[in-house]
């Protein structure tokens, strides 16, 4: 009984140990099919840091809202310290500078632009998502997955794989930014994770209105997340600051939205996995549009973007599967027998 215990909580452990990277980075096509041996270095970094997040919450009693603060965490930890992209002008070959300079802020030590793109990426994408997908497939979402062992020796591997990529990076991209940029990124995570132990402690209270079908949140998460990524579709000339504000309004909107929905009588599991599986959709078919720059042919790189693609959709539509039927509200039996009887 111990063995299968165990091993049901190893399972999910090691699908988001491997999911994460995979939608993070291959789904979204930042690395082409060609790269999945990769995966040695980018699954301790990005499934380690989501497991680290879902294992940090659900040993506390808390859920979504202390995972996406700490989401945000992560997001700033593997831009910052690690990869140092918050501050390289020349990052990866490509003159970031000048592409975030019309947003950047002395104060911060970094472009404002970057650090929406930054957080937005990680926390819905590479962490997010892929734990409300492996977590569908559970029958208790909220149980820890790792074991006096496991946490720490995930919590070791996240550490040795972002201290070898960070000196990796710095090596490769000669470029190491300054003490000051350190130590605001710094106080910056430990202030978000601090945050994110401080939410949660007691259950938001409910709402008498009726929480939206699953198809109404998943289409509002694939439209809000597109909309994000067509933002280059925007007219030259137009400052900006118009788009990183407007993105900011939309962002807190829908997070507000979200929250409020979440409060509703009926939500659960079928909603969440919506908002995932809305938001996964979009990273399908963004993948394809970065064909063009995975650094390999183009048949390769759009092998790439069907394989992950299909493995995403039906991997969305497994998860679906497993969720209880949509429960009909009260209300709605209610209204249906009072016009039965008028009859």
């Amino acid at each position: 009984m111990f063995r299968a215990a165990r091993r049901r909580g190893l399972l999910p452990a090691l699908a988001l140990f491997l999911l994460a990277p995979l939608v993070g980075e291959f789904l979204l096509g930042n690395q082409p099919i060609t790269q999945l041996t990769g995966l040695v270095m980018l699954a301790p970094l990005y499934g380690g840091g989501a497991l680290l997040v879902r294992e940090a919450a659900r040993r506390t009693g808390r859920g979504w809202p202390t995972m996406i603060v700490l989401a945000v965490a992560y997001a700033l930890i593997e831009e910052g310290p690690v990869d140092q992209m918050l501050w390289n002008p020349h990052y990866g070959g490509f003159d970031m500078g000048a592409a975030y300079a019309s947003t950047h802020i002395p104060l911060l030590g970094t472009s404002v632009e970057m650090i929406e793109d930054v957080v937005l990426m990680h926390t819905i994408w590479s962490i997010c998502v892929p734990i409300a997908l492996v977590e569908a497939f559970t029958r208790d979402p909220r149980r820890p997955w790792l074991g006096r062992v496991g946490l720490p020796s995930v919590g070791v591997l996240f550490v040795a794989a972002a201290v070898l990529l960070g000196v990796a990076q710095a090596q490769s991209e000669h470029f190491v930014a300054s003490p000051y940029q350190f130590a605001v990124a710094g106080a910056a995570i430990a202030g978000l994770i601090t945050v994110g132990f401080l939410l949660g402690g007691r259950p938001a209270p409910g709402s008498d209105a009726d929480a939206p079908s699953p198809w109404t949140v998943g289409a509002a998460a694939f439209a809000v997340t597109s909309l994000y990524w067509l933002r280059d579709q925007l007219p030259e000339g137009l400052s900006t600051w118009w788009p990183v504000a407007a993105w900011l309004v939309v962002a807190g909107g829908a997070a507000t939205l979200c929250m409020r929905w979440s409060r509703r009588r009926g939500w659960g599991a079928s909603q969440r996995l919506a908002l995932a599986g809305g938001a996964l959709l979009t990273y399908v078919w963004v993948g394809f549009t970065h064909a063009r720059e995975m650094g390999v042919s183009i048949p390769v790189a759009l092998t790439g973007n069907v394989v992950f693609g299909t493995a995403a959709v039906l991997l969305l539509l497994a998860a679906a599967a497993r969720q209880p039927p949509h429960a009909t509200p009260p209300e709605h039996h209610r209204a249906h027998a009072v016009l039965r009887n008028r009859r």
